[in-house]
């Protein structure tokens, strides 16, 4: 039976690397190991959250060149995420203040429109109770009147107006709630369609100001938009260039590892490369491939893609012949493993004989490549065959 040693993470046990000598040096040499992997693990992190902003932000930029933005790329300094964080609290704020003044201007054709001789009906709510109207909270969905206006646009809590057009739909909800419920040529009626007219005329007059101001918000908001923009891709491309210098870290440690690991291998005996022989050609063609891989790695004119591979075990690097033999202990467990349980299932499906020789006939001709490498590798065997005595 073909004794193969464990796998080469645990590296206190591994017969392709002398460490039983010094304990010290194999537990640093753990470590190390260690050290990287948790250091690939957080780099794997940044990548994944690197590769979901560029993802995300090429969405957007197609979403932005379809629906036609006006806001131009500009070539300029681009102030980091902090600096447009402090730009936008200075501009929200800048913005609220000339909302304020908006607002101010506003209360005047209020207070006009409320001194108005016709204005004390839509002073106060209606007193639907007082008045009998049992029927006004079935007409009216929304009641509304000045003195209600009044308070929101006067609320330090929060609650109050945050745009001077929400007032003006509540003034015109006043008027039109009164000419809903009452009759065309009651008073009412009359008195709310006359003071409509009245704000509707100076609220005009005051227009072009919150047209203006809701243009320049819209500006400044697409700007601010693509700054953040720009501060978040500077950011993520900074992160990017770290990410590879990190990478470029982790390489260079790697290779020390590696040339350690060389360094420290001891050479495979005849028998070992026998047994390697015979257990790469137990390889599924699939598995096979891959262990030419693993040659093809440390000698890159070995052509492992080819019909045909000479592949001479002797002329192997140590470091090749003990990764190969690695890779064939567990890829020969697993197989061993799946083959069990595939016998398994073909014993509880005994009438699936036909679609099982399908299989072998794929099986078959996948094998011809497999048989076409290993000639080579059987070369190899017979020559480091010992003569019988």
């Amino acid at each position: 039976m073909d004794q193969m040693e464990a796998p080469i993470v645990d590296v206190s046990h591994v017969g392709a690397i002398d460490f039983t000598a010094n304990g010290a040096e194999a537990e640093s040499f753990k470590h190390r190991v260690d050290d990287i992997f948790v250091q690939v693990d957080k780099l794997e992190q940044r990548v994944n959250e690197i590769e979901q902003f560029y993802s995300s932000a090429s969405k957007k930029q197609g979403n932005a060149s379809k629906s036609g933005s006006g806001v131009k790329d500009k070539e300029k300094h681009v102030p980091s995420m902090k600096k447009q964080q402090q730009e936008a609290a200075l501009r929200e704020a800048a913005a609220a203040k000339r909302m304020q003044e908006l607002m101010r201007q506003f209360g005047t054709i209020l207070r006009q429109i409320t001194q108005h001789k016709w204005a004390w009906p839509f002073l106060q709510p209606v007193d639907v109770e007082g008045l009998g109207l049992h029927d006004y909270y079935e007409v009216i969905d929304k009641p509304m009147d000045f003195s209600t206006i009044k308070n929101q646009m006067e609320a330090k809590d929060g609650t109050g107006y945050k745009n001077v057009r929400e007032i003006c739909s509540d003034v015109r909800l006043v008027f039109k709630n009164a000419m809903k419920y009452n009759e065309e040529r009651s008073d009412v009626h009359v008195m709310a369609k006359t003071l409509m007219a009245k704000f509707e005329e100076k609220w005009l007059q005051l227009l072009p100001k919150v047209t203006e101001e809701e243009k320049r918000l819209e500006e400044e908001e697409a700007e601010a938009q693509l700054n953040m923009q720009l501060a978040e891709e500077a950011a993520h491309a900074k992160m990017a260039r770290d990410l590879s210098n990190e990478l470029y870290e982790v390489d260079m440690h790697l290779e020390e590892l590696r040339e350690m690991v060389v360094q420290k291998c001891r050479k495979m005996s005849t028998e070992e490369k026998r047994k390697l022989g015979v257990a790469l050609s137990r390889l599924s063609p699939e598995d096979l491939s891959m262990a030419l891989e693993i040659v093809a790695q440390s000698n890159p004119g070995f052509q492992a893609t080819a019909e045909e591979v000479d592949l001479d075990i002797d002329a192997q690097t140590e470091s090749t012949l003990w990764r190969l033999k690695f890779f064939v202990k567990d890829t020969l467990e697993v197989q061993a493993k799946s083959s069990a349980s595939l016998g398994a299932t073909n014993n509880d499906n005994t009438n699936n004989h036909n679609s099982g020789n399908k299989t072998n006939n794929i099986n078959n001709a996948n094998n011809k490549r497999k048989r076409e490498i290993c000639n080579a590798i059987a070369k190899t065997n017979k020559k480091n065959k010992k003569p019988a005595s």
